[in-house]
């Protein structure tokens, strides 16, 4: 099974991405969400993968985020939803999104996901509900989650504006947020340029 890729971004479908790791292009379906993170293309990407196994196909999913791919994992498993619906309901809604229509009994606004009818809406509710609450995904843990990724997006973007490339500002910003979690964007920026620096 094949659970983490890192390689050269070599190409961007409407639903999917081609990442050349060795000189092997993986074909990875990804939600829009992840699209919209990507580097250009030539430059480095790290994805999560969910491999999907069936009679006839191996297909791969990837993720950009953990909470990404644990709602993608938790959708497949409800019953009438599989993985392309899964990947609909993620371009469309974010995770705080879905995460705040489970928790409030929202089917309503799960139903408004193309392929997604009532009885489908209110079988996610009802299947994924315990299952978040066992995960400690509440809306208000979901929404401090958010503040923090939307911190480091805007340091990673500050980066890229001083010349850095997407990839190795974003690892950078991720290696000083492991260090010093809570960090304001300008703390985030200062710290990843002295890292950066020294490679």
């Amino acid at each position: 099974m094949i659970a983490h890729l890192c390689g050269e971004l070599r190409r961007v479908d409407a639903d999917y991405v081609v990442v050349d790791v060795g000189g092997v292009g993986y074909k990875v379906y990804t939600p829009l969400c992840v699209r919209a993170q990507l580097p250009n293309l030539g430059e480095k990407v790290s994805l999560l993968i969910t491999t999907v196994v069936r009679e006839d196909s191996i297909t791969l999913y990837g993720f950009t985020e953990e909470a990404q791919q644990q709602i993608f994992e938790l959708m497949i498993g409800v019953s009438g939803v599989g993985p392309r619906l899964a990947l609909n309901i993620l371009s469309i809604m974010s995770v705080e999104q879905i995460v705040c229509a489970i928790s409030n009994d929202g089917f309503t606004e799960l139903s408004k996901v193309p392929g997604i009818g009532t009885k489908t809406a209110q079988r996610i509710v009802l299947e994924l509900k315990e299952k978040m609450t066992a995960l400690g995904w509440t809306p208000e843990t979901r929404s401090a989650q958010s503040a923090e990724l939307r911190v480091v997006d805007d340091a990673v973007e500050g980066l890229v504006a001083l010349g850095y490339s997407r990839s190795d500002a974003r690892a950078a910003v991720q290696k000083v947020i492991g260090e010093q979690p809570g960090s304001s964007t300008s703390s985030l920026v200062t710290a990843a340029l002295k890292l950066l620096s020294k490679s």
